[in-house]
């Protein structure tokens, strides 16, 4: 019988240059500009995947089991360290975190992972030596949406907030492990959050609702609203976002088209 070659989520690196495919029959990383295969993992090393992220170019790769033949739990982030000599695949899985319920999203960045379930995000120290810093009980969350800004000037995490259609977000560099802080919130929509993107710097966020009419820009300092993109009244599925350099960019479905 052929085997199942479905594509089960895509997630770009933090800085657009490449993308990793978690696949029925293991993981693909391709190159942007030129378009081509940078590496892989196959079905014989980690199984089925349901989710991948890697740190920008390095040699660390983040996944979760899942799809139809996993050889990894789904409550479980493995850290795939491609750099290691050894041929067998057990000793290139460095680190493993693992929870009592499903992992649903994966972030990185030099020196921070972002591990999020349905209703609590956790945040570790990372790659060396890693430290649970916080955890954040979310509002219903099956998508695991979530966005973590990348650059080194600024440590925002953005997720749902507990009130619907509302965004949740943390300066994690002003927040001290342990101790809870001031939320931080922008009420952007008045149905449930689709989808969420920062920009490079950290300075907007985008988001849109599942009623799919709008797309809204903010100022993460001030909270104000930037601008609004909307289109008719006729809903439209939103389904991933692209990490812009100026403003962040959500892909929506190919009949939008949007008006200032």
């Amino acid at each position: 019988m052929a085997q199942q070659r479905g594509v089960n989520s895509l997630q770009f690196n933090q800085d657009q240059s490449c993308f990793c495919c978690a696949m029925e029959t293991g993981v693909r990383i391709y190159n942007v500009e030129p378009l081509m295969e940078k590496g892989h993992l196959d079905h014989e090393q980690v199984g089925s995947v349901a989710l991948c992220s890697m740190l920008y170019r390095s040699n660390l790769l983040a996944f979760v089991g899942g799809g139809i033949n996993p050889k990894f739990s789904e409550i479980s982030v493995l850290i795939w360290d491609d750099a290691r000599e050894s041929r067998d695949a057990k000793d290139k899985l460095v680190l493993e975190f693992t929870f009592t319920k499903p992992v649903l999203a994966v972030r990185m960045r030099h020196d921070k992972i972002i591990i999020v379930l349905k209703n609590r995000i956790y945040v570790y120290s990372f790659p060396d030596n890693p430290v649970k810093l916080f955890e954040f009980d979310t509002r219903d969350n099956p998508k695991g949406l979530c966005d973590l800004c990348p650059s080194p000037d600024k440590q925002l995490l953005v997720f749902p907030g507990h009130k619907c259609g509302s965004l949740q977000l943390v300066d994690l560099s002003n927040t001290k492990p342990g101790t809870s802080s001031a939320p931080f919130t922008i009420n952007a929509h008045q149905s449930e959050i689709a989808c969420m993107a920062l920009n490079q710097p950290g300075s907007v966020v985008a988001s849109a609702s599942r009623k799919g009419t709008l797309i809204r820009l903010f100022d993460t300092t001030t909270r104000d609203k930037l601008v609004e993109l909307r289109r008719g009244t006729d809903p439209a599925t939103l389904y991933c976002h692209l990490r812009g350099w100026n403003l962040p960019q959500i892909c929506v479905h190919p009949r939008w088209q949007l008006q200032p």
